[in-house]
């Protein structure tokens, strides 16, 4: 497993003294500089709950496409998002055909009064209830999950920059957020692949954390590490079936300067020795409260400030194909 890439343990972070703390914050600190990426246990969030994520979802996707398009929406919508909505590449400029993958996206719904920011940042989430009623409730339970997990690891980064823990996390009192549960199926449903054509193409991510639940595959993650960092490009994600995968997105990186990278990584296609293969990603997307403004507090580069919600919709708008 790449060096570059550690497990972390958060049980010496949780219930650690205050030594077992700063070693846990400086090997963060170290990985962030690297590739943007770590891998977490002890989260406790069991395996199981994962799994049933996993197949609540698969009774949703497995259903005809007529009636999956009655919850069809685009890119930033809660509902389906068909093969062919996104193309992660474009947020680049990388030019790919589009993202061989359907999704189920949800987020935040809790509205906070303001019409201009509820309508987009805080819109209701769409559930099947007639055709899937398992997945709503294992969902909702494994979102809820997820925050907490997310604000610890802010807590964690927070320190491990050298602020005070709550630094991030006195910019989460009221967050956005997205879930996205992505379908990889194999070629027989997405067709064989276009030059060029990924299940997800190259990219970063937009906010400041995500929390990646993956399966391993030979159509899986791949990140960049440059060479500079001692790595020799695309390789794949190192991976552990109870760990989390965490990277960094855009906000986070210019929050700190790139002290640490945005980590950038694409998913392959279907590989024509598994064309069959078929995984799904639970991709917890974590921001902030909305228009925060982002600015850099460390690191080589100085940024200039930025508001949360316009960069992140800008963003959105980058990736959606347009029929």
């Amino acid at each position: 497993m790449s060096s570059r890439i550690p497990v972390i343990d958060l049980g010496p972070w949780l219930s650690g003294d205050s030594a077992a703390r700063a070693a846990v914050a400086a090997a963060v600190d170290a990985a962030l500089s690297q590739a943007g990426f770590l891998l977490i246990t002890g989260h406790g969030v069991g395996r199981e709950v994962r799994e049933g994520v996993r197949a609540a979802a698969r009774e949703f996707f497995a259903l005809p496409v007529e009636t999956k398009e009655r919850y069809s929406v685009s890119v930033g919508g809660r509902g389906w998002l068909a093969k062919g909505a996104e193309a992660n590449g474009y947020s680049e400029g990388t030019e790919t055909p589009p993202d061989l993958k359907e999704s189920w996206t949800v987020g935040a719904d809790d509205p906070i009064g303001d019409e201009e920011i509820d309508s987009f940042w805080f819109q209701p989430n769409r559930w099947p209830t007639a055709e899937s009623p398992a997945l709503q409730p294992v969902v909702e339970d494994y979102m809820a999950r997820m925050r907490t997990v997310a604000d610890e690891v802010l807590r964690l980064l927070g320190a491990a920059l050298g602020q005070e823990p709550t630094f991030f996390t006195d910019h989460t009192k009221h967050p956005t957020y997205t879930l996205n549960i992505n379908w990889y199926p194999g070629t027989g449903v997405v067709g064989e692949p276009q030059p060029g054509q990924f299940r997800i193409g190259p990219h970063t991510d937009f906010g400041t954390v995500t929390l990646l639940d993956r399966q391993q595959g030979r159509g899986g993650l791949q990140v960049y590490i440059a060479p500079e960092d001692g790595g020799e490009g695309w390789e794949d994600a190192p991976y552990d079936p109870d760990a989390l995968t965490v990277n960094i997105g855009d906000l986070m990186a210019r929050w700190t300067g790139d002290r640490w990278k945005s980590g950038r990584h694409r998913v392959l296609p279907p590989s024509p020795e598994a064309p069959e293969e078929d995984l799904m990603s639970l991709v917890y997307f974590y921001e902030c409260d909305p228009h925060t403004t982002v600015a850099p507090v460390a690191g080589p580069v100085a940024y200039e400030p930025v508001d949360s919600s316009a960069y992140l919709k800008a963003k959105l708008d980058a990736i959606t194909v347009t029929p």
